[in-house]
């Protein structure tokens, strides 16, 4: 092994001035077909696949985000990112800020003073899985090891129905059924958005830095990297003592980021295959279900030394077993061989399971299911005063615990349930103690042969038994949160809320901010984006908008008029108004609404046929593949000044006040299993303690 500090001085490749990066993106609809199937997909600036934000140590984000999308309410969520004493930036959605509604916008702003790979991704249920989603890679300026060039590899499970139609689907089948049971199977596994299209120009003798970021929705991914060497030296934005792979594959849960160091061979004699897949264990083998006939979990993409030479198919991977075939993630020892906290202040035990409620089945935390606040967490905090805020009653259903600056807090899950199940904490790294194999059993109190220096990640994997997102939030340092104040256009997206029962009104009365709203975006929203003639429109959301602000234009209605009551013509087949744009006719024409027979499982495909580079025999990368196709992406990494990531006592970096929400994206679960992990610092910086262990997972 080595220490970081042992290879500093061989990276010092000069200093650039810390930056603003300004982006304005308009959150739209956008028809795209990554397998060759059209469907709608959320992009930005009527785009997809959504950019990648490139940045260095040091620079500043600015984001002013438009609305668009015209029938659902959306937020940004920065992945990873800590967010220190900016935690109304994070973008959780009733946690850290209002949904914002169609029409608004609001302005996202912080500093980014820690390096490694990210992503960022809408909090808005299943906006991500169609497709608001994105990488966020940070440089370095003084890694703890060379590379040549670098590139960033997307993993995801895609789908031919949007969420909102599976997630009514999924809650109509859950009655009576064993959890997980009926969980949507996707149509697709995508690299960089695309079915096997993705290539990557290398040359010989030369060593890569890969951003491996798994941006899906349920199951895991496995990725192999044929006949090359590789070492994990990053994971969820901590870099580590070089481990090699050897005959190891690679996995991700969902939420989780990797990056790989890996050695080109010394020659151009051949091209070789990526291959990555969805986790079939995850899919089939814990949903005790039979794998569907050509149902295909694979996609490939290529590592290109000659582009006159065939593109080879994937290697030929056979049944993988979860204990034995794949990198154990609690191996990996931060470079800076940070020690393990000390002095548990205390102990917070999840424990996750399924029951019976209103004839559906839910899942809870502690018998408890997770209900959204009538207005932001972190609002009702700022509002009360500091003796309230330390009160967990007054934030509503929200799982909710407070606990006090500079606590080192012990959280232990317990997964009753029968599959996978990954959990991201927003807003810190935790040092993970330990993890249960599967079937392991519930916490009994002991921790056996804890590292000394433990991984550190901000998402993790707690194996088997159920499906479903799973929340809880931490009411981190009430008494110190209110440093904090809330930005104008944050307030203005959310001024009809009212007070909850027991909670507290938004602090618009609070000194007052710099007003940052973003000028309005020059184009109306259009409800459907941009889809053929022929398309199908985005489903319905079942979840009513947020509220807008009454002097906003309104959909269906003049300013001032009720706030955004389901429009009639949201209904497939039914007449629009008449001065509304429709997609495929001019205004007063038709309604193109009715659904399409191509749009059900088995049915032939659309007339927009796969596209050439679909095809392994003629490979070429789509026009945004993130390796390459991003104007603007250094060929090598342009270090800025001061090391904010490597530069605090003892190896801790500030954690913010505020509320901190501890989330699993979408369907998850575990079964007789737990984690441990240690230390969700509530002031200073450091871990949580989650533990079990199975196949992929989900942030």
């Amino acid at each position: 092994m080595f220490h970081s500090r042992a290879l500093l001085l061989s990276w010092l490749v000069g200093f650039t001035a810390a930056k603003d990066i300004h982006l304005d993106w308009n959150i739209t609809w956008v028809w795209a077909a990554p397998d060759g199937f059209g469907r709608p997909m959320i992009g930005i600036n009527n785009e997809w696949p959504c950019p990648i934000v490139n940045a260095d140590l040091g620079d500043r984000l600015i984001v002013d985000v438009h609305n668009g999308l015209g029938n659902q309410s959306t937020g940004i969520h920065w992945h990873g990112f800590h967010q220190y004493m900016t935690g109304t930036m994070d973008g959780s959605n009733q946690v850290t800020q209002c949904a914002m509604p169609p029409g608004s916008s609001m302005r996202y702003e912080f500093d980014v003073n820690q390096t490694g790979t990210y992503w960022y991704h809408s909090h808005e249920m299943g906006q991500y899985p169609d497709g608001l989603r994105g990488p966020f890679i940070v440089r370095d300026p003084s890694p703890p090891f060379a590379y040549d060039d670098e590139f960033t590899l997307t993993l995801t499970d895609h789908y031919h129905e949007q969420m909102s139609v599976l997630l009514q689907e999924y809650e109509a089948q859950s009655v009576g059924a064993q959890a997980g049971v009926n969980e949507p199977l996707p149509a697709a596994a995508l690299i960089n958005e695309g079915l096997d299209s993705t290539t990557l120009r290398v040359e010989p003798n030369k060593t890569y830095l890969i951003h491996l970021v798994c941006v899906g929705n349920w199951p895991g991914h496995v990725i192999v990297f044929d006949d090359h060497e590789i070492s994990v030296v990053e994971v969820d934005g901590t870099w580590v003592d070089a481990y090699p792979a050897r005959d190891k594959k690679i996995r991700l849960a969902t939420g989780q980021r990797m990056s790989i160091l890996l050695k080109t061979k010394d020659n151009t004699d051949r091209n070789y295959a990526i291959w990555d897949s969805m986790d079939v264990n995850m899919m089939f083998f814990y949903e005790n279900r039979a794998i569907p006939e050509g149902f295909n979990p694979n996609t490939t993409a290529w590592l290109v030394y000659d582009e006159a030479k065939e593109l080879p198919p994937a290697p030929d991977v056979h049944e993988l077993d979860p204990n034995n075939d794949f990198v154990d993630d609690l191996v990996f020892v931060p470079a800076n061989h940070e020690p393990l906290l000390e002095k548990v202040d205390r102990q917070i035990i999840f424990d996750t399971s399924v029951t019976q409620r209103d004839g559906r089945s839910v899942y809870t935390i502690n018998g408890q299911t997770y209900v959204d606040p009538e207005e932001p967490t972190m609002y009702t905090a700022l509002a009360a005063s500091p003796e309230n805020a330390s009160n967990a009653s007054i934030y509503g259903q929200v799982n909710p615990f407070v606990v006090q600056y500079g606590e080192v807090v012990e959280i232990i899950i317990n997964n009753h349930h029968g599959n996978l199940h990954p959990w991201h904490i927003h807003g810190h790294q935790f040092q993970v103690l330990q993890r249960t194999v599967p079937e392991g059993g519930y916490f009994d109190g002991y921790f056996a042969n804890i590292s000394s220096t433990p991984v550190k990640r901000d998402t993790i994997m707690v194996q088997n038994h159920g499906h479903a997102g799973l929340t809880g939030t931490l009411i981190e340092a009430p008494a110190q949160m209110h440093d904090i104040s809330v930005p104008l256009d944050h307030q203005r997206i959310c001024p009809s809320y009212g007070t909850p029962p027991g909670g507290n009104t938004p602090p618009y009365d609070a000194p007052p901010a710099e007003d940052t709203t973003p000028p309005a975006s020059p184009q109306d929203p259009q409800p459907g984006g941009n889809p053929p003639p022929n398309g199908t429109p985005p489903a319905e959301n079942t979840t009513p908008p947020s509220p807008p602000p009454q002097d906003a234009p309104q959909p269906g209605g003049a300013p001032g008029s009720p706030q955004y009551p389901p429009q009639p013509w949201d209904k497939p087949g039914a007449s629009p108004p008449q001065d509304a744009p429709q997609p495929g006719g001019a205004p007063g024409s038709p309604p193109q609404y009715s659904p399409q027979p191509w749009g059900k499982p088995g049915a032939s495909p659309p007339q927009q046929p796969p596209q050439p580079w679909s095809q392994p025999s003629n490979a070429q990368p789509p026009a945004n593949n993130y390796a390459q196709g991003y104007p603007g992406t250094p060929s090598k990494p342009q270090p800025p000044a001061n090391n904010y990531g490597q530069g605090y006592p003892s190896g801790y970096a500030p954690v913010a006040p505020g509320p901190v929400i501890i989330d699993s994206e979408f369907h998850y679960g575990g079964k007789s299993s737990h984690v441990g992990s240690s230390g969700v610092n509530a002031g200073h910086r450091d871990g949580m303690t989650a533990e079990s262990e199975g196949d992929a997972s989900a942030s």
